[in-house]
């Protein structure tokens, strides 16, 4: 760990900064000015493109690489000289524009055209397609992988453990058996259904001028079909054309980007919190990792940190999306700034998101199932049968069959010997009362292994 590491005010700059070395180069101040670079190079290609734009000329295959080079190669040292421009300006978007100009100016053949960098356009025309293109690629290149990855350990897990049995707990208290593997599988099903949403929301963008209305653009080209042209370039950038904006793109993609990110994170707060419980429990154990201490005064503690550590970086990430799903579609009038403003904090929230899902990744190679402690928890468990045979009571119409067996189990124990006694008095079909003598807390499972077996069917 470097200096700057250790002053860093953000552990996701500091503590963490090595687990976020891809999210860091998307969405940092750096991944910013390359993503606006990027947006500039290709509206001045796309000008250069359009027959009805003769200002421009086509361009030669040289000059167009000599663009896309800027952009692809854009690296550290030159968001530092677009910085430095913008301690003038004091203008990002401005600093980016000149930078540019300055570049073109370098080429003999570019030289005479540079006013046409950022031409017709205002500064949140470039945000709003760079922040499209950080949010596209963070997701797709750094958020979705891990969830993969966790998707496909729960999934595995689940089928492993699918055939063995273990004790619910509703209200924390012994409750109908279920297996661990389906347990596990609702969590896969969850996770799966929100990764959904989250592929399924559009990420637009709009290029439209100062108010969205092309009022620049019409003032000095009023033959171009401007509408269509910025259709097909927000299309070309692999994003979905908002036709209808104010001076901003809306934001609405952006909230409903952040609440399907919490609505996964969610899920993963739950089975981080069950996970917890179960390793509290016994039903995990724990591996052990030589040289690692769990407590500073406890030597015998193995603490279940990554799960702990998932489930505070999980609640900082939704803290910051709902803040930006709740603030970026409100904007006064025709704009103001505390959108932009809002805005530089998505690459945080997406940081506190990586960080919670690589640690519930590792929270779940560390952990194994102890078969031989769930089935211990069942055979104490035996008041759980109750819901079985008083089901069975009523199918048969035994006269208030719920409130015997209450009286029999209700806040107390019993053991198979009493239970099966109790079976033994009751009129009712010998092949059901043979089934009810055969039933144990391990095999009273209903479908919860098939559930776990199959739970592909259902993606």
């Amino acid at each position: 760990m470097d200096t700057h590491a250790l002053t860093a005010l953000s552990p996701l700059d500091g503590r963490y900064a090595g687990k976020l070395a891809g999210l860091r180069w998307l969405a940092s101040e750096a991944g910013l000015i390359r993503h606006r670079v990027r947006v500039e190079v290709a509206w001045f290609k796309a000008l250069a493109a359009e027959p009805a734009f003769t200002a421009l000329p086509r361009l030669s295959r040289e000059d167009r690489e000599y663009l896309d080079r800027l952009a692809e190669d854009f690296g550290e040292d030159d968001a530092a000289a677009v910085k430095a421009i913008e301690r003038t300006t004091n203008h990002d978007v401005k600093a980016v524009e000149y930078w540019l100009k300055e570049r073109l100016g370098e080429r003999e053949s570019l030289q005479p055209y540079t006013e046409y960098i950022h031409f017709a356009c205002t500064s949140e025309d470039i945000n709003n397609l760079a922040w499209a293109l950080i949010i596209r690629r963070s997701v797709v290149e750094e958020l979705d992988p891990l969830l993969a990855q966790i998707d496909r350990r729960l999934a595995a897990l689940s089928k492993d453990t699918a055939d063995m049995p273990m004790l619910s707990r509703t209200h924390g208290q012994t409750a109908s058996p279920t297996t661990l593997g389906k347990e596990l599988a609702n969590v896969v099903f969850r996770l799966r259904r929100q990764r959904r949403s989250l592929d399924q929301v559009e990420i637009t963008g709009k290029i439209n001028g100062a108010v969205g209305n092309f009022n620049a653009h019409l003032a000095a080209c009023p033959g171009v079909d401007w509408p269509a042209l910025a259709r097909d370039f927000v299309e070309d950038l692999g994003l979905v054309w908002n036709p209808y904006t104010t001076q901003i793109e809306p934001h609405d993609m952006i909230a409903e980007a952040a609440h399907a990110l919490m609505r996964i994170n969610t899920v993963l707060l739950d089975f981080a919190r069950d996970a917890w419980g179960y390793v509290s429990l016994g039903y995990f154990r724990q591996k052990l990792v030589e040289g690692e201490v769990g407590s500073s005064t406890m030597p015998h503690k193995v603490n279940p940190i990554d799960f702990e550590n998932g489930e505070g970086n999980l609640g900082l990430a939704n803290s910051l999306l709902g803040h930006l799903a709740g603030k970026l579609p409100i904007s006064r009038f025709q704009r103001d700034l505390t959108d932009s403003t809002v805005q530089r904090s998505l690459g945080s929230a997406f940081g506190y998101c990586s960080l919670a899902w690589q640690s519930i990744l590792k929270g779940l190679d560390r952990i194994a199932p102890d078969e031989q402690r769930l089935s211990d928890d069942l055979e104490r468990a035996w008041e759980v049968l109750a819901e079985a045979v008083q089901t069975v009571m009523r199918l048969h119409g035994v006269p208030e069959p719920y409130e015997k067996l209450k009286a029999l189990t209700r806040g107390r124990g019993i053991d198979r010997e009493r239970l099966r006694e109790f079976i033994a008095g009751l009129d009712i079909p010998e092949p059901d009362r043979e089934r009810l003598m055969q039933l144990t807390p391990s095999s009273y499972i209903g479908n919860a292994a098939r559930m776990a077996h199959d739970i592909d069917r259902y993606v």
